[in-house]
């Protein structure tokens, strides 16, 4: 009982750091074209982002419910094999920022999760039905719906104020990306951080601490929602640049529908229990609003290195979930502690990669041919 409760405290732990991660990771899907059209100052922009994203978190359980009933086996499911998921889906996660790769943190947690209890409690561990259904449907179908609704609202907003001064339309653009950023985070505090409250869910059944089909605590949810919130405030430049200069250059017109696009489909999806990737919710939003500005240049090659990571992300994450779950189960104590070293190593060994070429919130809006030159040492992610 003594090593159960080490390694449920342990994962528990774990589980809060990749909620960290995802918030830094995907800062950028809420804030990055505010920064990018300069409707909102970059520290700013991370501050309002962090206390909505906490905000967000109290507003559903949806998503939880379907990563701690849906998608694994809690009855075959152990602490070990969750500790090994989240291991595969925190290193994904920070090769991904350190690449500027606007990734899903969605696809590389439920990657891990299933790598993990399909090595340690065998294919039928994993319900690949609900799998299909609540992950990869949503990830096909959410883009492209994001992407359609924000070309059609970015044509219309063009059109629409085809005669005013374009220095009001600007002005007046980039006070409503103020509110539908802001509408972003929350939106992605209730959908991202209900990830993690699942995760600690599903550890505290399979560990007997919870009934079958319980929803996540209080605690849970306080505790998801202020690490997915310090984890945004922490900014994650890389991504941000990415996405806000990277994909298209952005007008506040097309940043304003880019996210409100981007905010109907996550909390549809999050009152429905889709558990689906903002990232790709949100870069889909931004390309649509690439398309639906006339003359506007869409950077293809960009997109298409987000295409590619997308696809690869879930069997990455999986692949390294289930090496780590050999390892765990198979290993006990010394494999969780083992496996817990590499991962805290190859965090360092990223971590300081970044340095030698920082991105911070003095140089976010750098074009991409500027970012490339060696820069000082600076504080930020």
């Amino acid at each position: 009982m003594e090593h159960i409760t080490f390694l449920v405290a342990v994962v528990i732990v774990t589980a809060l750091a990749f909620d960290f991660t995802n918030g830094f990771h995907d800062t950028a899907n809420a804030m990055a074209t505010s920064i990018a059209t300069g409707a909102l100052r970059p520290k700013a922009a991370v501050l309002i982002a962090g206390v909505l994203n906490i905000v967000g978190a109290f507003l559903s359980t949806e998503v939880a419910k379907t990563i701690s009933g849906g998608i694994v086996d809690d009855t075959l499911v152990t602490p070990g094999m969750i500790f090994a998921g989240l291991v595969g889906a925190i290193l994904w996660n920070l090769l991904t920022w350190l690449l500027g790769l606007p990734s899903s943190s969605s696809h590389a947690l439920f990657g891990g999760l299933i790598g993990a209890v399909w090595v340690g409690a065998g294919e039928h561990g994993v319900h690949f039905d609900k799998v299909v259904e609540k992950i990869l449907i949503p990830a096909v179908a959410s883009p492209v719906v994001a992407g359609l609704a924000a070309l059609l609202a970015t044509y219309l907003a063009y059109r629409l104020s085809a005669r005013a001064r374009s220095e009001s339309v600007s002005r007046g653009f980039r006070l409503g990306q103020i509110a539908s950023a802001s509408l972003v985070s929350l939106a992605h505090g209730t959908n991202d951080a209900q990830k993690t409250m699942g995760v600690i869910t599903l550890t505290l059944i399979s560990a007997g601490a919870l009934g079958a089909d319980a929803g996540p605590p209080l605690w849970v949810i306080a505790s998801a929602g202020l690490a997915i919130g310090l984890g945004t405030y922490i900014g994650g430049w890389r991504i941000i640049r990415t996405m806000g200069k990277g994909i298209t250059e952005i007008q506040s017109p097309q940043g304003f529908a880019a996210e409100t696009a981007s905010t109907a489909v996550i909390l549809t999806s999050a009152h429905l229990g889709f558990a689906l990737s903002t990232t790709q919710v949100c870069s889909g939003g931004i390309l649509g609003a690439g398309l639906g500005r006339r003359l506007a240049e869409v950077r293809w090659g960009t997109a298409g290195r987000m295409a590619v990571a997308w696809l690869v992300t879930l069997p990455s994450a999986a692949a390294v979930g289930a090496v780590s779950a050999g390892v765990v189960v198979h290993g006990g104590t010394f494999g969780t502690v083992l496996i817990a070293v590499a991962a805290l190593a190859a965090a360092t060994a990223i971590y300081l990669a970044s340095r030698r070429n920082p991105v911070h919130a003095g140089n976010v809006n750098d074009h991409h041919e500027v970012a490339m030159r060696p820069q000082p040492a600076a504080v930020g992610v």
